[in-house]
């Protein structure tokens, strides 16, 4: 793949919107019924049916929208479940944080299958997301300091260590051309990584202090990430091998983490470092942050998003006991 040619980072362009967008999206809540349990990391299998973790109560956990009912299945204790997927079986996927493995549960039978990690050092699946084929489900593993890869296909794990020490994996996607890309928090770095080999590249980020948190790809191939340290957003394009960053409104306290980007490509992060947490938009096409939305609930923390394409909905959890639906791209009826 042409990522992995050698290649040097340019010099970054930096442009900041000083002022906040007008435009508004609709946005609803749902109360968790489980108390200070951390619902978090929504994933829509439709426009009603949501599964998400309880990270602190160590549970899945399923929302009908448009009932408004929960359906909790409790997990061994100490899991600490902290991402999902639905895979288009419905089948549910979640990194064991404090069991150092993946789960596998099956609504219909109610099983469960655990997947250990094969190196005792692998001790905190952190965020997973799957290919399109549905054959590989890829992870970062942020204390351990490593990438995965489980074949589906004979369960097999396969760890990469990040090479540059302390630098935390954090969020995770795929990109148009399958590459891996991963934001390594503990750095101002990305890294780029081929799907087959595992080989990888690491690119600098224009600013020693930046520390990006979660990231998109978007379907110019554009990787856009969020700087939680500085209230950055910005984009790396590996055709151009350019960096463009864009300050966000509320400045460097934003704090920015959760992410998504819809069909349109345009790019949603919440600011988390003012409350209530603000649900924004930007505009690649424009360069400009079109749109500002409070959270209903405050949010807390909003930390990490999922994209439902068919009902153009944006669902998060908050720490504020909240899963919430945004509408970024209302559909016709």
């Amino acid at each position: 793949m042409s990522l992995f040619r050698a290649i040097a980072v340019s010099a970054a362009a930096f442009s900041a919107m000083p002022a906040a967008a007008q435009q508004t999206i609709d946005i609803q809540e749902w109360e968790v019924p489980y108390e200070n349990s951390r619902p978090r990391d929504p994933f829509a299998e439709s426009a009603n049916s949501v599964w998400f973790v309880g990270q602190r109560a160590g549970y899945l956990a399923h929302l009908n929208a448009e009932t408004g009912e929960f359906h909790k299945v409790d997990l061994k204790e100490g899991s600490a479940p902290h991402n999902l997927i639905v895979d288009s079986k419905g089948i549910v996927w979640y990194a064991g944080n404090k069991t150092a493995l993946i789960g596998r549960y099956d609504p219909k039978t109610k099983e469960i299958e655990e997947i250990p990690m094969p190196d005792p050092a692998a001790r905190d699946p952190h965020t997973l997301i799957m290919d399109d084929e549905e054959e590989h489900i890829w992870f970062t593993l942020q204390g351990a300091n490593m990438i995965g890869r489980l074949t589906l296909e004979g369960r097999k794990v396969d760890l990469v260590p990040s090479p540059v020490e302390n630098s935390r994996p954090y969020g995770i996607k795929i990109g148009p051309d399958g590459v891996i890309w991963v934001v390594l928090l503990g750095t101002n770095k990305l890294l780029g990584m081929d799907p087959e080999t595992m080989d990888y590249r690491v690119f600098d980020l224009p600013r020693e202090e930046a520390r990006p948190r979660r990231l998109e790809v978007t379907s110019d191939g554009r990787v856009w990430y969020v700087d939680y340290a500085k209230g950055y957003l910005g984009a790396y394009d590996p055709e151009a091998d350019e960096f463009e960053e864009w300050q966000m409104p509320q400045g460097e306290g934003a704090r920015p983490y959760g992410t998504a980007s819809d069909s349109s490509d345009r790019i949603w992060a919440v600011a988390t470092g003012v409350q209530p947490n603000m649900f924004m938009g930007f505009d690649p096409e424009t360069e400009e942050w079109f749109s500002a939305t409070p959270v209903p609930s405050g949010g807390g923390t909003i930390r990490h998003m999922h994209y439902h394409q068919p009902s153009g909905a944006v669902w998060f959890g908050a720490d504020t006991n909240y899963i919430g639906r945004a509408i970024v791209e209302p559909q016709d009826e």
